[in-house]
């Protein structure tokens, strides 16, 4: 199936952003499945942000039954676990790489960028995140299956080695399982990088709270840098 891409809905805290969240949505969704979010972050009008919310394209998924909806890739799950495209996984991850470079281009740093997403859209954006060239203001991965972290761990580019990482997840997750987001954090910590973990008394969703921390991270990266004084 050929992918084709819609523009990403923009919604903006303020004026002349200065800095850039790009969210990729979970299966089935779209764009708009955290445009509320917006709001909901609170984030202060004196850092204005620009926030992204791609559409995934429209592909025929295994796990509903080769159902068409929008998914970031086809995945797939038996005893034994997940099982996701990679060659799609990796398309996907150019996407993600190509909405970094637009902000780039509008005047935003990638230093100034987060990459963001939830569950399936989590994946993308932890394997975009960790392989992108430059260095990036954050990670957010949230409900995440994640998959081949093994892998992962030992293939991040030199750039985010010390990129901050925010992993969070429901402790009643009936559709990816705590341990997997767990594991997730532990061989990240184990690869010499330094995640932040969070668990939630929640299903596969979010939560008030882990949206409170969410802002909190978030304003802690984009906070501005002190100008340095000339002699």
């Amino acid at each position: 199936m050929e992918t084709k891409l819609e523009p990403p809905i923009i919604v903006e805290t303020g004026p002349q952003p200065t800095a850039a969240v790009i969210w990729l949505h979970g299966l089935g969704a779209d764009g708009h499945d955290f445009e509320p979010l917006v709001p909901e972050l609170k984030l202060p009008r004196s850092s204005p942000v620009r926030f992204v919310f791609p559409h995934a394209p429209y592909r025929a998924v295994t796990w509903n039954n080769g159902y068409v909806m929008r998914a970031w890739y086809d995945i797939a799950w038996d005893q034994k676990g997940f099982h996701q495209d990679q060659q799609q996984l990796q398309e996907a991850q150019a996407m993600a790489h190509g909405w970094i470079d637009e902000q780039r281009n509008a005047g935003i740093a990638p230093s100034r960028i987060v990459l963001a997403g939830f569950s399936q859209g989590g994946v993308v954006a932890l394997h975009a995140g960790l392989h992108y060239p430059e260095t990036l203001a954050g990670i957010v991965c949230l409900s995440a299956p994640v998959i081949h972290i093994n892998e992962l761990g030992d293939s991040v580019a030199a750039a985010n080695v010390a990129t901050p990482i925010f992993i969070a997840h429901g402790e009643y997750d009936d559709v990816v399982p705590m341990p997997v987001g767990l594991r997730t954090y532990e061989r990240l910590r184990a690869a010499g990088l330094e995640p932040v973990w969070h668990r939630y008394p929640m299903a596969h969703g979010v939560c008030p709270e882990e949206v409170e921390h969410i802002s909190s991270w978030l304003q802690r990266r984009f906070e501005p840098v002190p100008a340095v004084r000339q002699a």
